[in-house]
């Protein structure tokens, strides 16, 4: 379970998010959706210790994070907790795919090649990649690199998986792709928190839609109920948009 509290982040002078509070049931594929610059990706770097933040707390399972700079050691112990997806792939390009994915337990974990090489090669296969396994990530294409970092994520067994843009650097086709690895992911009951501009993707997969505005959350509910009823008027101009874009 996450929980999120009175979110207060600020760069500068700007205050980035405002008192931000929400929270993830076990289980749950939240989608957090919203116009750039309404803090949607900070929010999730300061769930995964990628950002400090000011004011409130975060509880992540049995972990709390505190406003302020968070020991090393704890970042690992959050980091084994909650894996992270980003829009840009981030693989090692000197390692294979399947070396990619047994970084995580091997050297955060610790783990032996011969007890974490058959999840490995499992997760791969999950993912449409068995017969890539020695392939190096520039001869991928980008939804083939995607679906390699969401096999990394699932490697070191994470209770959550934050994703972060994750198709929108893919076109249609390999889009499509990660978005149907996400939605089997999703029925197996993965607790996934997805920011995305795609609303095809928050309608269909996610089972509650966060829409962040200016630094707030404005509105939350179920996917049918934000996309089909919105509550209020920046929701309402925000879909708008949204559908001519």
């Amino acid at each position: 379970m996450i929980v999120v509290e009175n979110l207060v982040k600020n760069h500068g002078p700007q205050q980035v998010l405002r008192g931000v509070s929400l929270r993830v049931e076990p289980g749950e594929v939240a989608a957090i959706v919203g116009p750039s610059g309404g803090g949607k990706s900070t929010l999730l770097r300061c769930i995964n210790g990628l950002e400090t933040f000011d004011a409130g707390k975060i509880t992540v399972g049995d972990l709390l994070i505190s406003p302020g700079k968070t020991p090393s050691g704890f970042l690992q112990r959050l980091r084994q907790q909650v894996g992270m997806v980003f829009q840009a792939f981030h693989l090692f390009p000197h390692m294979s795919v399947l070396d990619n994915v047994l970084a995580g337990p091997l050297h955060a974990q610790g783990r032996s090649r011969s007890e974490a090489e058959p999840q490995a090669l499992a997760l791969l296969q999950r993912v449409g990649l068995g017969h890539k396994i020695r392939a190096w990530p520039e001869s991928l294409s980008g939804g083939e690199q995607q679906r390699v970092a969401i096999a990394r994520a699932l490697a070191v067994q994470p209770k959550a998986i934050l994703f972060d843009e994750p198709t929108s650097a893919l076109d249609p086709t390999m889009a499509a792709e990660v978005m149907a690895v996400m939605a089997d992911l999703a029925r197996d009951g993965l607790t996934m928190v997805v920011v995305t501009h795609s609303m095809h993707l928050a309608r269909t997969a996610a089972s509650t839609v966060h829409v962040m505005h200016e630094g707030r959350l404005a509105e939350s509910g179920p996917p049918g109920e934000v996309f089909d009823a919105p509550k209020t008027e920046a929701v309402r101009l925000f879909l708008k948009n949204a559908k001519n874009t």
